[in-house]
């Protein structure tokens, strides 16, 4: 496995990363029954396998089926947790005092069988100018950074789904130490190789932040897009060549990739750990012969 260091937090963190949404979630992208005890059982294993391969960061929610994905990742990296890099997440809510964030986050540390988190993180959909006022106002951040200075984050994040001036507000406050961005083969715009490359994701890393993504394998999006013309290509493919992209991108420190099954966490490992399995992503974008 290929590790990184995560900008300025120092953490050491494997290039692919266990995304938590999928086995939390229920209807999400696959039918199968989040609340069945073989299910259940089958999500644990993923991840202790992936921590047995070599996977280093996993990314969860409590909003991923009200705490599920918490509470199996608790379960299985309990034994492991000096091994990994585990982070959480909590939307923005204006109304919300900083004492509920706070009893969010020990509901959180509780069902994650751990004292702390090592990346807490604020969870933001597209980020415009009147978003960024009320999370400044609001003193979230602050918030977050207390919890760093009692012990119960190590370092502070925020997601988005894609790039905008207001985020690169927040990123530019000297307050947050990660992002996590939506960036794949289709959502390309947060780091642009067409223009060598732009976008948020290298201003990010020009300001010491980490960068893991989400949506790397496009949420099916791609399959589905391709099988509108060619409905016999092979959907695993499409998911393996979307992984590929996003691995092949050196901005980026960890490729979040939502996980099931041991089999998938295999899989995906052997993908990340082929070298041969890179893009040259300034040749893929070149127009002139």
């Amino acid at each position: 496995m290929e590790y990184r260091t995560l900008g300025r937090t120092g953490l050491k963190v494997s290039r692919l990363g266990f995304g938590g949404a999928p086995i939390g979630l229920q209807g999400y992208l696959t039918a199968d029954d989040r609340d069945s005890r073989a299910f259940q059982a089958g999500a644990v294993e993923a991840l202790r396998q992936a921590v047995r391969l070599g996977v280093s960061y996993f990314d969860t929610a409590p909003g991923y089926g009200e705490g599920l994905s918490e509470r199996l990742m608790g379960e299985a990296l309990e034994s492991a947790r000096d091994q990994v890099v585990l982070a959480t997440k909590y939307g923005f809510d204006r109304a919300r005092p900083a004492e509920r964030y706070t009893e969010l986050l020990e509901a959180s540390l509780e069902r994650l069988r751990t004292g702390r988190v090592d990346v807490l993180q604020f969870h933001g959909g597209y980020f415009h100018d009147e978003t960024a006022d009320a999370v400044l106002a609001s003193g979230v951040l602050d918030w977050a950074r207390d919890m760093q200075a009692r012990g119960l984050c190590r370092f502070t994040g925020i997601t988005a789904e894609g790039p905008s001036g207001a985020l690169e507000r927040l990123l530019r406050t000297g307050k947050v130490d990660v992002l996590e961005i939506a960036y794949n083969a289709i959502y390309q715009s947060c780091c642009d190789y067409q223009r060598e490359p732009t976008g948020i994701v290298p201003l990010a890393k020009s300001l010491g932040l980490g960068v893991t993504t989400m949506r790397t394998t496009t949420c099916q999006v791609l399959p589905r897009l391709v099988a509108l013309e060619l409905p016999d290509a092979d959907p695993a493919r499409l998911v393996r060549l979307a992984i590929r992209f996003v691995l092949s991108t050196p901005e980026i420190d960890c490729a979040l990739v939502g996980m099931r099954t041991a089999e998938e966490v295999r899989r995906n490992v052997a993908l990340a750990e082929d070298p041969s399995a890179r893009i040259d992503l300034k040749a893929l974008h070149k127009r002139y012969v």
